[in-house]
């Protein structure tokens, strides 16, 4: 077989080998089971056109969901592949379908992709070198312009998203509460599912849902409402707050550092905290665990998402204020913003409403209590209502929490995709900003769009995705004039 490149040039037998499996996939080539594992294992890594051949191995392998495929993708091109999270993964998004190959570097090969149960984007790559393992990285992106989906009206859009959640609540992925409001009106306001599963008690308008990172917001309006007061200053550092901190490196981040990610003060959650889940009481018990740890990176020199940034910002506000972090927060958020129905109080009490959260084991929701963190912290893991978060966002638009110049550096991009206390940006579009939360057993979002004077508010007592899709949904649909 003699293939010839774009330019005429006799390609060599290994750059044929790859060519050849492209056009046979191209062609829709379908052989046994066997054939398509050997063929697998055997194919090429290396030459023009082995990029994207690996690509489309990985792709395929994915959206069948089996182990035999991902594993002899693995024994191929990635020794250290994930076989398992690629299974979990899968059930997270359902596959994906191709979009379009994209113009790449050399040595790599890239493509947009779609989940096939949402209208989420990902663009996935994979860099190939002699010598080493491939390397695999998919990425969320924001759909680009050409690949948008048609704006609807304000009727149709509040209809198509009521009916994709009826059709997800029948499929029993998803259980909670939707919020649409614009304005003073509010447009859509529905429950779905079971607040708790073994005694059938149904979600209601007034169910309390866990709210994952949520609650960074919060710990960021209360921050810069004492850096208002002349309490505290976004360049003191965690030291001056917290003297004689362990870590001498932690102790010179900055309180803007914590706020945007860049302090390098890493996570929580892993096996120290599976082992002190329940003796982790207060923000102060966190800093007894963690507070000799050293920083993942140099301060100010990365973002990396951080929850234990957002624990030491908790332990400055009591440090600062005097008050407990729940308490500072109850009386200068909540109370101003009419929020009644929120809070953190720890999972042994008994609180009036809260779902119980249920998280996807072995393809069934059991309930995820033995998961669940003693009780929220200004990292997150508190509880709300749909209607408590409406209030919220109208109180920050309204100047009642920050001034409005505090307000937009809150809301401004400080970093690619993050302002102080808020992910910000464009989605399908639309600027706006806001949180998002999950982890097992709650999934919440919070989407503040200004232009169009827009709150959409989803809360789950199911693992994520499962309301992110929603609001998602309706983002992407929602007409855009003022």
């Amino acid at each position: 077989v003699a293939i010839r490149d774009e330019n005429g040039w006799k390609l060599s037998t290994t750059r044929v080998a790859a060519q050849l499996m492209a056009l046979l996939r191209a062609m829709a080539w379908r052989a046994s089971s066997d054939e398509m594992l050997d063929a697998l294992k055997s194919a090429p890594a290396w030459g023009d056109g082995a990029m994207r051949l690996a690509l489309e191995a990985w792709l395929e392998a994915f959206n069948m969901h089996d182990r035999a495929r991902l594993e002899a993708f693995r024994d191929r091109y990635q020794p250290t592949f994930d076989v398992d999270g690629m299974l979990g993964f899968h059930a997270q998004t359902g596959g994906f379908r191709l979009l379009r190959h994209e113009p790449s570097a050399p040595g790599t090969a890239q493509a947009l992709l779609q989940e096939a149960g949402s209208d989420t984007v990902a663009r996935v790559t994979v860099t190939l070198a002699e010598g080493k393992p491939l390397a695999l990285d998919i990425e969320a992106v924001e759909r680009p312009a050409d690949l948008r989906i048609p704006r609807l009206d304000q009727a149709g859009a509040i209809a198509a998203l009521a009916a994709q959640a009826d059709a997800a609540a029948a499929e029993d992925a998803f259980s909670g509460v939707l919020l649409v409001a614009r304005g003073d009106e509010v447009l859509l306001q529905r429950a779905w599912g079971l607040a708790d599963r073994a005694a059938g008690t149904p979600v209601t308008l007034d169910t309390r849902f866990r709210l994952g990172s949520m609650n960074k917001m919060f710990t960021a309006v209360a921050v810069l409402q004492l850096v208002e007061a002349g309490r505290l200053s976004l360049e003191g550092s965690v030291g001056q707050s917290l003297p004689g901190y362990p870590n001498a490196d932690i102790a010179k981040v900055t309180i803007r550092q914590l706020l945007t990610h860049a302090g390098g003060t890493g996570d929580i959650f892993g096996p120290a905290f599976d082992q002190h889940r329940l003796s982790l009481k207060t923000h102060d018990d966190y800093v007894r665990l963690y507070g000799a740890r050293g920083p993942t990176h140099p301060p100010g020199q990365a973002h990396e998402y951080s929850n234990y940034g957002y624990v030491l910002l908790g332990a400055i506000i009591e440090r600062t204020s005097g008050l407990a972090y729940e308490d500072y927060v109850a009386r200068h958020v909540f109370a101003p913003a009419g929020m009644h129905d929120t809070g953190a109080l720890p999972e042994d009490v008994d609180v009036p409403g809260r779902a119980r959260a249920y998280t996807r084991k072995d393809g069934a929701w059991v309930d995820a209590a033995d998961t669940l963190p003693y009780r929220g912290t200004a990292a997150g893991g508190g509880y709300s209502t749909a209607a408590d978060l409406l209030r919220f966002a109208r109180a920050l638009r309204a100047g009642i929490l920050l001034s409005p110049a505090s307000l937009a550096e809150a809301t401004r991009r400080q970093t690619p995709w993050y302002g102080y206390g808020f992910m910000v940006g464009q989605r399908h579009g639309v600027a706006g900003f806001g949180h998002g939360g999950g982890a097992e057993g709650m999934n919440a979002s919070l989407g503040i769009f200004p232009a169009q004077d827009t709150v959409v508010i989803g809360l789950a007592n199911l693992d994520p995705p499962s309301v992110e899709r929603l609001v998602d949904y309706y983002t992407a649909r929602m007409p855009l004039e003022p």
